[in-house]
């Protein structure tokens, strides 16, 4: 460098081609032994002074020759002008140039790009005036390729004067490709960090969130990470819906380090819940203390929703498989839709076509109860059924609906309603709903769909359950109609073995439902006879015949029908049979000929009777005219009174012919049962017998009733009857009556009254008494407990029909060695209420007299001249008849008014009833007088108790008919 200014020498290097001196190390380049500093006289004179000095100091040169030599950093001193004063090895090789080479040269000029001038000059500059820079550039080699370099300049101060700089080199080429990759790699997980679809966290064991990414904060609803990291403070607390799950991860953390595919629910900051899948694991420190969890956090909702989805499918057909009732099946179905969606208010609506209604078997509400069936109306339901279409109906969709007149508020209104059809291949059959009654966006389209996607199965569940019910209440009826069947059903196989044995007939055999099972025929009828009836039966019925026997077996009747069985295929299995147990029909059949005997008898007493008093008519009458016209005390006389007393023998014995044969003309008449009981008591002591006490007690102001005397004299015998022959050994019978006023809780089992005022007649014994079984049997025709030959099992049947004849109840009440007590209710009738005759006998003293005209038809000669003379002897004219033709045209010619028609009932030709109502139609005004002394039967079969007429019964007296006369000519019958 020119000027007065101090320089540095530069080092002389030799070429390394010459041969390298002994004792030098490899590598060592020659050098002076001295390094001229140029012409400083002060340094000159040290040197000289100082031998040593010399020595020290070349020392000193061949220590700093080695460290810059040495050194891997590239090196080069300038001068005070930027010019190259040398450089070291290092130097030549990052640049490729030789110290020879750019001695004196311009270093700026030499290294720097022109890109980068202006900044290696100011770096100089800076440099040689004194100030250590640093800087990471780029230079120039000698073949113009760029170096990535770390500058380090630092001026050179010699005796506190700055002549010149020095600069150190570092080749970061290496370093810049590793911070580039290490960018690039930091960009690359950056940009996985913010791009990545799953959730990537960092958070610390006391659930602080340390970083989040984008894709964790959308999952969890925010925003940003950013807005997360501020939001939560505790993961455990704000973010996992179940907190004891984070105890979990934190349990599995600290046991294994990593956890994989740990599923749990988080709150998002909508309030919303979702499943999420996190893989993580654990960051300890040196003293292996877990420091924070990182890991990725997936959103597997739909996952999860599919996997319920497909579960509530599975279990839906698995509740069909477990479940015998539908109202079960609909409850299973309930609790697997309540795993993927809100289904607290949730009903089945199936449509009934038989009714066209709707009804509920499943029905669970917060709101509402269960409604009874209804129309299908304009519900949401409704609509929903109607259209055929799944429909998810929001408030906002409701209002629309309702103001294009589809539906109406029904219930409890709902923000979030959703309702699916219920659909089988046939028809739809119902409607699925589940509602919300809070959160309007409670369900959403997937749900819809979802619903929608299982309503079919439903459906299909819904009508197999239904299906099945009706086939189990089909084969439950089958059961109970072949297990209480009055007869005995089987089946045999090929070699007549039993299979199966059913029915109630089994009771009387002793034996059990499918007791015989296995047992051949032969062992059970207990013969080896194979021409025995029911064998040869069978065997004829496996064949393909089918056979119809009777049998007589185990002391009873059978009658038996037996035919081949067969499988689906039609193939021979066995035969299958029914037996009818007949011994009670037969023993039925027995008592119908017995009564029919009875029947007969009756029949004959009854015409003898009718036959009979007409005779009794002519022989009283006229021995009472007889008795009348003879002075007292004529012997005469005396006979007449016999002939009375006989006549009277006689009508009696009529009578009791008529009530053997039950053939007693009806008269219902308003009377009082206790003087009927009181007429009966002494024949009632006489029939009970000694050793039975009687006892009779009446309420003082006993009610009236209406009824046939004759039949409660029946009803009461009757029982008096039965009540002896229940104390063989003798007792206490006891008739009583009372009145009772019968409320509303009298019309229930087992009483069945209705509510009124009744008279209680009640006859009780202290005898044998009955059984339940018994009790329940006693009214049946022919049912009696008896000894063969000594009771027909009418009495107490008799007894029912005639109380249910006059309106009024039968109730019994035994028990077995206790006695028996029949109690009869008779409906209560107002003395002051008009129908009907009282109960009262004629006022025999005088003979009421009349004036008025007799029309008298009657077909028997000597009834008709008597009842004439009776009615001449009161004063009335007699016109006489002997048939309905001659009294139809006497009753045209008679001139005058003919005030009453006396007929009898029953006539050759045409009878007294149609004779009343066509002499009626020519004179309106007449009055109508039947007499007859036939049977009840015939007086029915010609309507007489149909009417409201007067019946004269015979035989009667003079005295009988002239009040009779008087009553319907006189009085006003109310009817």
């Amino acid at each position: 460098m020119a000027g007065n200014k101090t320089t540095l020498a530069p080092v002389r290097r030799e070429s390394s081609r010459r041969s390298k001196p002994a004792g030098r190390e490899a590598g060592a380049r020659p050098r002076d032994k001295t390094v001229a500093l140029g012409p400083d006289s002060r340094q000159a004179q040290l040197f000289g002074a100082d031998p040593g000095f010399e020595d020290r100091s070349a020392e000193h040169t061949a220590y700093l020759h080695a460290l810059t030599e040495n050194n891997p950093l590239a090196i080069v001193a300038l001068d005070a002008n930027r010019r190259i004063q040398m450089c070291n090895p290092a130097f030549e090789k990052m640049f490729g140039y030789h110290q020879a080479e750019i001695l004196g040269a311009e270093l700026d000029s030499l290294l720097a790009p022109s890109e980068h001038a202006s900044e290696a000059r100011e770096l100089t500059w800076r440099a040689a005036g004194g100030e250590l820079v640093r800087a990471t550039t780029r230079r120039r080699r000698s073949n113009g390729s760029l170096v990535d370099v770390q500058i380090l300049g630092v001026p050179l101060v010699v005796n506190g004067k700055r002549i010149g700089s020095f600069g150190m080199y570092e080749d970061i080429t290496e370093r810049r490709k590793a911070e580039a990759a290490q960018r690039r790699a930091e960009e690359r997980f950056r940009s996985l960090f913010e791009n990545a679809v799953e959730g990537i966290f960092q958070t610390t064991p006391d659930g602080r969130l340390l970083s989040a990414n984008p894709a964790l904060a959308r999952m969890c609803g925010y925003a940003s990470p950013g807005e997360m990291m501020e939001s939560v403070r505790n993961v455990g607390e704000t973010v996992y819906l179940e907190p004891q799950r984070r105890e979990k991860f934190k349990q599995l953390m600290e046991e294994n380090g990593v956890v994989e595919s740990f599923e749990y629910q988080i709150r998002r900051k909508d309030g919303a819940t979702i499943w999420v899948s996190e893989h993580a694991r654990a960051v300890r420190d040196a003293d292996c203390k877990i420091v924070s969890y990182e890991g990725t956090m997936e959103d597997v909702t739909d996952h999860k929703r599919a996997e319920l989805e497909r579960q509530v499918t599975f279990e839906i057909i698995h509740a069909v498989n477990v479940t015998d009732k539908l109202d079960d099946l609909l409850g299973l179905i309930h609790l697997a839709l309540n795993k993927v969606l809100y289904a607290e208010n949730c009903f089945v609506a199936l449509f009934e076509p038989t009714t066209g209604m709707f009804h509920f078997p499943f029905f669970m509400d917060h709101y509402d109860v269960a409604p009874p069936p209804q129309q299908v109306g304009r519900s949401c339901t409704a609509y929903v059924y109607r259209t055929g279409q799944a429909m998810l109906i929001p408030q906002e969709k409701f209002d629309q609906l309702a103001e294009q007149g589809e539906v109406e508020l029904v219930g409890t209104p709902s923000p979030s309603w959703l309702g699916v059809p219920l659909r089988t291949p046939a028809a739809t059959i119902g409607v699925l709903v589940v509602q919300h009654y809070q959160d309007e966006k409670a369900y959403t389209e997937r749900d819809l769909e979802f619903l929608s996607s299982v309503g079919g199965q439903i459906a299909f569940a819904i009508e197999r359950k239904r299906a099945e019910e009706k086939v189990r209440e089909s084969e439950a009826r089958l059961r109970v109609l072949i297990e209480q069947l009055p007869a005995v059903l089987w089946t045999v196989d090929k070699d007549l073995r039993f299979t199966s044995v059913l029915g109630a007939g089994l009771t009387r055999l002793g034996l059990k439902p499918n007791q015989l099972v296995g047992l051949s025929l032969l062992d059970y009828f207990e013969t080896a006879d194979q021409t025995f009836l029911p064998i040869a039966a069978h065997r004829r019925a496996v064949a393909g015949e089918a056979m119809t026997f009777h049998v007589e077996w185990k002391s009873g009747s059978y009658a038996c029908h037996a035919e081949a069985l067969r499988d689906a295929s039609g193939k021979l299995q066995g035969a299958i049979c029914m037996s009818l147990d007949i011994t009670d029909r037969k023993q039925l059949e027995e008592q119908l000929r017995q009564a029919q005997k009875m029947e007969a008898v009756g029949r004959l007493a009854g015409g003898i009777a009718h036959d009979f008093n007409n005779l009794l008519m002519v022989i009283q009458g006229y021995a009472d005219l007889l008795a009348d016209r003879v002075p007292t005390g004529d012997p005469l006389r005396r006979n007449a009174e016999q002939i009375q007393m006989a006549a009277q023998r006689a009508t009696s014995l009529t009578r009791q012919l008529l009530a053997f044969s039950r053939k007693q003309m009806l008269a219902p008449k308003v009377l009082n049962v206790q003087t009927v009981v009181s007429d009966m008591e002494k024949i009632l002591r006489r029939l009970i017998g000694e050793d039975v006490a009687l006892e009779t007690s009446s309420a003082p102001d006993l009610w009236l009733v209406k009824a046939d005397r004759s039949q409660i004299e029946q009803v009461i015998l009757n029982l008096a009857v039965n009540a002896r022959d229940a104390m063989p050994q003798g007792g206490r019978l006891t008739i009583e009556t009372m009145n009772v006023e019968l409320d509303a809780s009298y019309a229930h089992p087992p009483a069945v009254l209705s509510p009124g005022k009744y008279v209680m007649l009640a006859v009780t014994d202290n005898g044998s008494g009955m059984d339940a079984e018994t009790q329940a049997h006693i009214f049946e025709p022919f049912f009696t407990t008896k000894e063969k030959g000594k009771g027909t099992g009418l009495g107490l049947a008799t007894v029912y029909g005639i109380v249910k004849q006059s309106g009024g109840y039968v109730w019994v009440y035994s028990e077995p060695g206790r006695g028996t007590s029949f109690k009869i209710y008779l409906p209560r009738i107002e003395d002051t209420q008009p129908g009907g005759s009282r109960d009262r006998k004629p006022d025999t003293l005088s003979l009421p007299r009349g004036s008025e005209t007799v029309l008298l038809v009657e077909d028997e000669k000597g009834v008709r001249e008597l009842a004439r003379e009776y009615l001449e002897m009161s004063g009335y004219t007699v016109i006489e008849a002997e048939n309905g033709h001659m009294a139809l045209e006497l009753a045209g010619m008679h001139a005058g008014q003919i005030h009453l028609l006396m007929t009898d009932v029953v006539m050759p030709g045409i009878s007294g009833r149609e004779l009343a109502e066509r002499v009626s139609q020519i004179r309106p005004e007449i009055k109508i007088l039947y007499m007859s002394g036939y049977t009840d039967q015939a007086v029915v079969h010609h309507g007489i108790l149909e009417t409201d007429a007067v019946l004269l019964q015979k035989p009667f007296t003079a005295a009988t008919l002239a009040s009779k006369l008087r009553e319907i000519l006189t009085l006003e019958v109310v009817q």
